[in-house]
């Protein structure tokens, strides 16, 4: 009954892990949800004045598709003022979350048979997306001893005559992971010398930290802005989430065929939530100051208090609010734990800890957590890991 591109996809495990949480804290448990990509921050007030003064103004109409003219104007002067990159009207669309973005922007560049390169661990929609436009994912795999970074060298050796796109999240999300100017510029000759589009996944772009500069790869070098599609969105860095508002910014003619496939789907984002959206990026920015600053707390807390655990090891995050420790030690036989799902259900059973494993991303051996909570509950959670980890 169903059509063959359903069956090639699985359901988000990160959705799956959240469902399981959410249906036992229903049931009375003191479920501790640390599996979701969501800050716990509330919107800025300024910003939800504005959703609410777009409704009382009655903007609740359609807009364009590309979305409205105040709000690409605003986008624009966000990559002016943020990443030196100069993007006309034309060049910039409006979707319903950076996820719309991203499949818009697959289905509109990739054929059937072309192969599309990204590294493992991985965000878990992007082989479901490459794989409902028919593409082939080609992953190149990374670990803790490299920073869950790829080189050049890595990018070439991936690459054959139908490769057509490579996507880069940076900072990453499972991994927390960045890339510096340096690595961006190694990976951008390769870019150029083989002739290949990017799709540059920069929705954590302003959660870094500990003096970490983020480069947008489409500013690296002057020659590789016309091949770069950069997506990004409010969601993550505006506490923004469900108010579904994401865009992206690239060569006039792949946004003129990602506004054609929305045309046909959704048509445009919320009014509502572009009106909030043009305050985003055009009012104070005092609230991310904040959230950095409690970011950063959080990450460091926990990160020392892991390693600190026998057996795990773990990489200390460049960006975004994950940490994605390496747990192949906890494996336990006598307590049937042979995978990072088996450790991911024990410990939602046993501590009440929901957490994503590595599996989800590509990367068994691994569980990420999510630091997108307050600091009450990151100490609880490793008070209930260290007890419920002594019964190995």
């Amino acid at each position: 009954m169903l059509a063959d591109r359903v069956k090639k996809i699985v359901t988000s495990a990160t959705m799956q892990v959240s469902e399981q949480a959410k249906k036992l804290k229903a049931e009375g448990a003191d479920v501790i949800n640390l599996s979701v990509g969501e800050l716990d921050f509330p919107t800025p007030d300024n910003i939800k004045e504005a959703g609410k003064k777009g409704i009382d103004a009655n903007k609740t109409r359609y807009t364009v598709t590309p979305g409205t003219l105040e709000l690409r104007n605003a986008i624009a002067s966000k990559f002016k003022r943020d990443n030196n990159l100069d993007y006309s009207v034309n060049e910039i669309t409006v979707a319903s979350g950076a996820k719309q973005s991203l499949f818009n922007a697959i289905m509109a560049l990739v054929n059937p048979g072309d192969e599309v390169i990204f590294s493992s661990p991985y965000w878990v929609s992007y082989p479901e997306m490459v794989s409902l436009a028919e593409g082939k994912s080609v992953i190149i795999e990374t670990n803790t001893e490299d920073g869950f970074r790829i080189s050049g060298k890595k990018l070439e050796d991936a690459i054959t005559d139908k490769t057509k796109l490579f996507i880069l999240c940076n900072p990453s999300n499972p991994t927390g992971a960045a890339y510096n100017k340096d690595e961006l510029e190694e990976l951008a000759e390769v870019i150029i010398k083989h002739d290949l589009y990017v799709l540059s996944d920069e929705i954590y772009e302003k959660l870094v930290y500990d003096d970490f500069k983020f480069y947008s790869f489409a500013q690296i070098i002057p020659e590789i802005k016309d091949r770069v599609l950069i997506v990004n969105g409010l969601s993550k860095s505006y506490s923004m989430t469900g108010w579904r508002l994401g865009y992206a910014a690239g060569d006039q003619k792949i946004i003129a065929a990602m506004n054609k496939i929305q045309s046909h789907t959704t048509s445009h984002a919320s009014s509502i939530s572009q009106e909030a959206a043009v305050e985003a990026l055009n009012g104070p920015q005092i609230m991310l100051e904040k959230m950095l600053s409690e970011l950063i707390e959080r990450r460091n807390y926990l990160y020392n208090e892991l390693i600190s655990i026998s057996g795990i090891k773990c990489h200390k995050s460049e960006g975004a609010f994950y940490l994605f420790p390496k747990i192949t030690s906890l494996y336990n036989k006598q307590l049937k734990i042979d995978s990072s799902l088996d450790l991911a259900m024990y410990l939602l059973k046993e501590a009440l800890i929901a957490v994503v494993p590595g599996s989800a991303f590509g990367a068994e051996g691994y569980i990420r957590i999510s630091y997108a909570t307050s600091m009450d509950n990151l100490k609880e959670t490793i008070y209930r890991l260290k007890k419920t980890l002594k019964k190995f």
